[in-house]
């Protein structure tokens, strides 16, 4: 065996990604909340990016957007997304770091300023209110620490999610105290609160209300399955009891409250604000981009000033300079991109979807990425990533971007549907169904092939499923 050095050239290829492009990437995928807060970390970080609060005339923003920065022309060439990006590079490698945006929060104070803070109420939490109420029965120090165990392990409904074994080993107290504890608390407000199941939830509600020695507390005691599947009739015949008296029984186990815990959920709403208005105006459609509560920015002139004077510069004061003029360059022309691009794929979607905008749901067309990609000559990639979390405001309500891409189901005769207007089909039929006799899946499928959609049962329970519409044999009532 010979071993020997050699030199050999090899010449290869490797995608890197610009600074320019990384940018323009990380601020198209962003939703609009996200944007506003990228902005706002860079206008605290970034000196020579400032938000212009007076109106800017056109001609004059155009031609400061057009100067070039000193000592660097090269580096301020305008971003574009629109260049093909490759299917088979894994973007997340590039992209990851990029991709969290701090939560920025700012702050002035001052001495004479009231706090308003101190008038804000905050909504009081489950396991606050059943301390509170365990304070006011004088418990013992012991009794205090298994009912703080007990509220600290109550999921969000209210059930208490461990044993009465696990809680006495943790508290060191015997078992019977843990329950004699659990029995107190679970006479607390609200209502059914410390249940360890649904069975125990609604008896203690229902010895609340005195139905005791009733048939609801017999129907819940032994009959919860015969409730859920709405077979009164075994339940009548178990119990030999009118069907009426078991219809009254069950409306008022059905007014009982089978999550006593949600009521103190501190989870706020999140709003929804659209990043593109659709109007229509006479027979055509206007689309608007929203640039409500978006910050003008422009490169502060100080610095630009600065350089042209021919001040003496210490270098490395120059390159940082330099630099943080480069990064709002950037910025600015990334976003005056991202605002371009989601509006030349609204357009798209507006055209191939007019005849939802203008007649409802049910004229919803199949439609996919390559579709409004190929339109626009864009890749389908930027397509994805402009579409999500992009929210439009439209004549018809609020639909997020990706709402419009549908998958076909073939028709019998004609076009092909899209799939949301299928489920729009099944939605309809179900509320015109009779109460007493509602259709089964297999019903459905078949009133479907009459209106010209050809889908199968096991199709008709998938999209029922995703709507959340319980089977026939639990929407049937008497």
């Amino acid at each position: 065996m010979v071993l020997e050095l050699r030199q050999q050239l090899k010449l290869t290829q490797q995608l890197i990604m610009t600074p320019q492009l990384q940018m323009a990437i990380k601020l198209l995928q962003l939703s609009r909340l996200e944007l506003l807060d990228t902005i706002r970390q860079e206008l605290e970080e970034n000196p020579t990016l400032v938000e212009d609060v007076q109106k800017v005339a056109p001609e004059e923003q155009s031609a400061e957007q057009s100067e070039t920065l000193p000592a660097d022309p090269p580096s301020t060439k305008e971003v574009s997304i629109e260049e093909k990006i490759r299917d088979d590079i894994d973007w997340n490698n590039y992209l990851d770091e990029y991709n969290s945006s701090g939560r920025i929060h700012f702050e002035t104070e001052r001495k004479d300023a009231t706090n308003f803070e101190s008038f804000v109420t905050r909504k009081e939490s489950l396991r606050e209110h059943l301390l509170w109420q365990l304070l006011m029965t004088s418990p013992t120090e012991e009794e205090e620490k298994i009912g703080s165990l007990i509220a600290g392990n109550l999921d969000k409904d209210g059930y208490l999610d461990v044993s009465v074994e696990d809680l006495a080993k943790v508290s060191g107290a015997a078992p019977d105290k843990v329950e004699q504890v659990l029995s107190l608390m679970q006479t607390f407000d609200p209502i059914g609160v410390c249940a360890r199941n649904l069975r125990e939830c609604l008896l203690i509600q229902a010895k609340y209300f005195e139905l005791d020695d009733t048939i609801v507390i017999e129907i819940i005691t032994h009959h919860l399955n015969h409730l859920e599947n709405k077979n009164y009739k075994a339940v009548a015949k178990a119990l030999k009891a009118n069907i009426e008296d078991i219809i009254s029984a069950v409306n008022v186990i059905i007014g009982l409250d089978p999550r006593p815990g949600q009521q103190f959920l501190d989870e706020e709403p999140q709003y929804i604000t659209p990043d593109i208005f659709v109007y229509k105006l006479d027979d055509n459609f206007v689309i608007m981009i929203n640039d409500d509560g978006m910050p003008k920015l422009r490169v502060n002139h100080f610095y630009k000033n600065a350089f042209k004077n021919g001040k003496k510069i210490p270098d490395n004061v120059k390159d940082y300079v330099h630099e943080k003029m480069r990064s709002a360059t950037w910025l600015i022309r990334s976003i005056h991109q991202r605002q371009k691009t989601i509006y030349k794929a609204m357009e798209s979607i507006l055209k191939f979807q007019r005849d939802f905008f203008e007649r409802g749901i049910e004229y919803l067309k199949p439609m996919v990425l390559r579709d409004v990609a190929e339109d626009i000559e864009m890749h389908e990639s930027t397509i994805s990533r402009v579409t999500t979390n992009k929210f439009v405001h439209t004549p018809r309500g609020i639909f997020e971007l990706k709402y419009f891409f549908n998958s076909s189901i073939k028709s019998i005769e004609g076009e092909a549907i899209a799939s949301a207007s299928v489920q729009e089909k099944i939605r309809l039929i179900i509320e015109s169904e009779d109460p007493r006799r509602p259709y089964s899946d297999d019903k459905i499928s078949k009133l479907l092939k009459e209106a010209n959609i050809n889908i199968a049962r096991r199709t008709v329970a998938k999209y029922r499923e995703i709507m959340k519409v319980l089977p026939s044999s639990k929407r049937k009532q008497l």
